[in-house]
């Protein structure tokens, strides 16, 4: 039987100064990593986002640099695999990608470039970012496949689903950086929960805190359940952990994968 995947989901702001942002990273990567085989940062940890409209181009990077290579070095140190947001170079150089990578000791382990821009909420992420392309990704880590998706993501079902079914993702990874306002802790908590009952998955929500964004990191099992979950302000780390007889479980339960005839 695969083990249990432990889990830390670091809510945690980012900056506005990339090194500064490395440096923390590394450091929260040795503090999580010490009991985790699995750490999760926020969205474009290397970078916030800063104001909005701003242009971020000047602070991507191609996916075998600094911050990347920080965190290869951490993930080593920890013996974890690690999940994190960062601006990655593009074909356009005024429009980056939105970019999560997934890494360990040895190295880059895979990169999921976000496909729903957030072009909503009175925001227009499409004006200084290019979208990637609508091939969903999924990596191995523990025993447990985990399909990737970043933050507006979440709106988008087809994706989630698409992990799961086609893919045969295990578990939601979806690092966030959701904008605070009117009901979005409403919808961050609901679309969370409601991507986990709907898929029988595990879904890992890592969020950066308020006021600027939301917080409410979570981690919620294959039927809905909340595993745990943090404030939405202030930094704090989310532990728990991936159970491969909980999710067949949640599966024979609620076979609704099995049953679904469109």
């Amino acid at each position: 039987m695969t083990s249990p995947l432990a889990v830390a989901l670091v809510q945690e702001a980012s900056g506005l100064d990339p090194a500064e942002n490395r440096r923390r990273a590394a450091d929260l990567v040795d503090g999580a990593g010490v009991t985790a085989d699995l750490v999760v940062l926020p969205e474009v940890f290397a970078r916030d986002f800063g104001k909005a409209g701003s242009d971020v181009a000047p602070f991507a990077e191609p996916l075998d640099g600094p911050f990347v290579t920080t965190l290869v070095e951490a993930a080593g140190r920890a013996g974890a695999t690690v999940v994190a947001g960062m601006f990655e170079t593009s074909e356009d150089p005024e429009r980056p990608y939105n970019t999560l990578v997934v890494v360990d000791g040895d190295g880059l382990r895979a990169s999921y470039r976000k496909i729903h821009l957030y072009d909503s909420f009175g925001y227009r992420e499409s004006d200084r970012l290019s979208a990637g392309a609508t091939t969903p990704v999924t990596v191995e880590v523990g025993g447990f496949r985990l399909g990737l998706a970043t933050c507006y993501d979440l709106r988008f079902p087809e994706l989630s689903r698409s992990l799961v079914v086609d893919h045969g993702a295990d578990a939601l990874v979806v690092p966030a950086a959701w904008v605070a306002g009117e009901g979005k802790a409403e919808h961050w908590r609901t679309l969370t929960s409601a991507r986990a009952i709907e898929n029988t998955a595990y879904v890992l929500a890592v969020g950066q805190p308020a006021p600027r964004y939301t917080g409410f990191t979570r981690l919620v099992d294959p039927l809905g359940g909340l595993v745990a979950e943090a404030g939405g302000d202030g930094a704090e780390v989310v532990v728990g952990e991936l159970r491969r007889d909980l999710l067949d479980e949640a599966r024979r339960t609620n076979p609704s994968l099995a049953n679904r005839r469109l």
